[in-house]
């Protein structure tokens, strides 16, 4: 730390940190990009790295995980937060009259594979986890039921109350299949929506539009549920008034999460939605405004299963399970995918892959295609943003890309922060230190 304090070039290096946002493991390039006319060849204009700090430039990572880097997540968790918003209230390309269509927040949860223990409420006051009476003894000796009251940060929230009797296999297959199951959730929405309303699928487009946008939630069992915001347009989409069908837009809902299932055929199992579905609809002056479910949604874009005691990176084949930093019950998820892994019949589902998340494979934010902008559509805006202010500043010259040849070589450099520039980085940029250190790799 003190070496890079005295570096003649810190000026430019904390430059750097800061225009990473305080990022935590910034991509170091290496590498230069020329400017040449077009009609004369003549050269208008060269960056190189060979002039920066070690040189390298420092990138932000973009990483969307909060585990990793709370500053580019905390840009991706924004970026979402104003895409949601856009498709309930308007702006960013979405015309402010879709403010006015009727706009439904449906959570889709898992089925159950298992008593664990949970935290219940009433009125603010923590009831008993599995209070039994005649509670049942389960075939490995114990007894099902709970009493306590869990602390809202109680570690044992999630696990099961019969770690032998728990269905894991079920859970990792569930998290493997649950994208395909939100694909046939919008198929069975849009047909039984058109049937209720006397339409056949093909003719509803004439008359009216489903859009959504999704985002997947691990609870703190192991499983994934989706939240997601579902909107009725015209046929045009937001531009257009939506038809007066708002109370078959739920009703199309309900039926659609109670009939849809997901097969994995070469284990003859069948999965559907849990039966805790819970659909309200969106307000602006509501107890569901259209800022909360924004807000809701953007903050678990940024999370994955961290909450279940797993890893955030991926597990090798080689990896000693025993030796992991994980939980008990994460630890056997892991396991069950490690197992089911290595049958052939379910090399598509890829769980070795996909072992630290648990099964999961699918994006955790999605939407359709009319529902709103894109996320490259605002980092391309914000891109433009910063380029122009540079080049008020001076610091680019104002070029006319009509006319401009623009080559670009780059190589990667590597990654990270040692442990005294990370120190560094938090002082001059306020983002606090990882719990723990990662230097550059």
């Amino acid at each position: 730390m003190i070496a890079r304090l005295h570096d003649p070039e810190f000026s430019r290096w904390a430059r750097q940190i800061k225009r990473a946002g305080g990022c935590r493991q910034p991509i170091h390039l290496r590498g230069k990009v020329e400017h040449y006319d077009r009609a004369t060849g003549r050269l208008l204009h060269r960056y190189s790295t060979l002039h920066e700090p070690n040189g390298v430039l420092r990138v932000p990572c973009k990483t969307r995980r909060a585990s990793r880097c709370p500053a580019c997540a905390e840009v991706y968790r924004a970026d979402t937060y104003q895409l949601i918003r856009a498709g309930l209230v308007g702006g960013k390309g979405v015309p402010e009259t879709v403010s006015t269509h009727p706009c439904l927040f449906i959570t889709l949860t898992a089925p159950s594979f298992g008593a664990v223990h949970t935290r219940r409420e009433n009125n603010g006051k923590a009831l008993p986890c599995h209070a039994r009476r005649d509670a049942e003894t389960c075939p490995h000796g114990r007894t099902m039921s709970c009493t306590q009251r869990h602390r809202a940060d109680d570690p044992c929230l999630g696990e099961p109350l019969c770690p032998d009797c728990y269905d894991y296999d079920g859970s990792v297959l569930f998290n493997a299949i649950s994208p395909e199951l939100w694909r046939r959730f919008t198929l069975a929405l849009r047909r039984r929506f058109a049937r209720l309303n006397g339409l056949t699928v093909k003719a509803l487009g004439e008359y009216a539009g489903i859009a959504f946008a999704k985002v997947a939630e691990y609870q703190r069992r192991g499983v994934v549920h989706f939240h997601a915001v579902i909107r009725l347009d015209g046929p045009d989409g937001p531009s257009s008034p939506p038809p007066p069908w708002t109370d078959s837009l739920e009703e199309a809902a309900r039926h659609a999460a109670a009939v849809v299932t997901a097969e994995v055929k070469p284990l003859g199992r069948t999965f559907r939605w849990g039966t805790q579905l819970d659909i309200r609809r969106i307000s602006l002056d509501g107890d569901l405004t259209e800022q909360a479910v924004a807000a809701y949604i953007a903050k678990y874009a940024t999370k994955a299963a961290e909450c279940v005691g797993t890893l955030d990176r991926r597990v090798q084949p080689l990896d000693d399970l025993d030796a992991l930093p994980v939980r008990d019950h994460a630890r056997r998820l892991i396991a069950a995918c490690m197992r089911l892994g290595s049958d052939v019949a379910l090399a598509d589902l890829r769980l070795t892959h996909w072992a630290h998340m648990l099964g999961f494979r699918g994006h955790f934010s999605t939407k359709s295609r009319r529902y709103s902008t894109t996320l490259g559509a605002l980092r391309a805006a914000r891109e433009e943003h910063r380029r122009t202010e540079e080049i008020t500043t001076g610091r680019l010259p104002l070029l006319d890309e009509d006319t401009v040849l623009v080559v670009a070589h780059w190589q990667y450099a590597g990654q990270g922060l040692s442990l005294g520039e990370q120190l560094l980085a938090a002082a001059l940029t306020g983002v606090p230190l990882p719990s723990v250190g990662g230097g550059p790799r």
